[in-house]
């Protein structure tokens, strides 16, 4: 019988796999494509960093996200859930920014992965181990919960790239 570990590590396992149809087919154009009115992206500031279009308070309507908007956001949720499972201080998302292209911020979520697998590496005793993050601290949830959502999230953004590419590659509506 696997253990808890190991059926996380499966599932991550998987949504990388997946992950991978979608950005091993990216393109620079691809991420800066803005498939609505109502759209969030990233901007190029004039210290050359990239930061995100965000608001505290979700707008509504919610604007769809760039592909590159996304690559930034799982770049900021990932770290940050990296840095709490390793006991360090979370980044805060003003100082996140997105790598400028589609080759960078690829090469930083691949990084994000290897740090990623050695939370997952460790053993299955420290899976509930109590975790704050990404809720409070009061809802009383643990580590494998936190690698769960970890998969669950990646899953969602990957499902959210791969469609925006998907339609781009399509085009207008005739």
């Amino acid at each position: 019988m696997s253990s808890r570990r190991d059926l996380l590590r499966w599932q991550f396992d998987l949504v990388w796999s997946l992950s991978q149809l979608h950005f091993e087919a990216l393109t620079d154009d691809d991420t800066h494509w803005t498939p609505a009115a109502v759209s969030w992206t990233v901007h190029r500031g004039a210290d050359g960093r990239w930061r995100p279009d965000f608001a505290e308070t979700e707008p509504d309507p919610v604007p769809v996200p760039t592909i590159g908007w996304l690559t930034w956001h799982i770049d900021w949720w990932w770290s940050s859930a990296v840095a709490h499972a390793e006991g360090r201080p979370l980044p805060e998302r003003t100082e996140v920014y997105w790598a400028g292209d589609i080759a960078a911020a690829l090469a930083r979520l691949h990084t994000l992965r290897e740090q990623w697998l050695a939370v997952l590496d460790r053993a299955d005793a420290e899976l509930d181990t109590a975790t704050s993050y990404p809720w409070p601290a009061e809802a009383g949830l643990t580590v494998a919960h936190l690698a769960a959502w970890v998969g669950a999230e990646l899953m969602k953004n990957v499902s959210e790239i791969g469609q925006l590419r998907m339609l781009r590659a399509a085009g207008p509506v005739r």
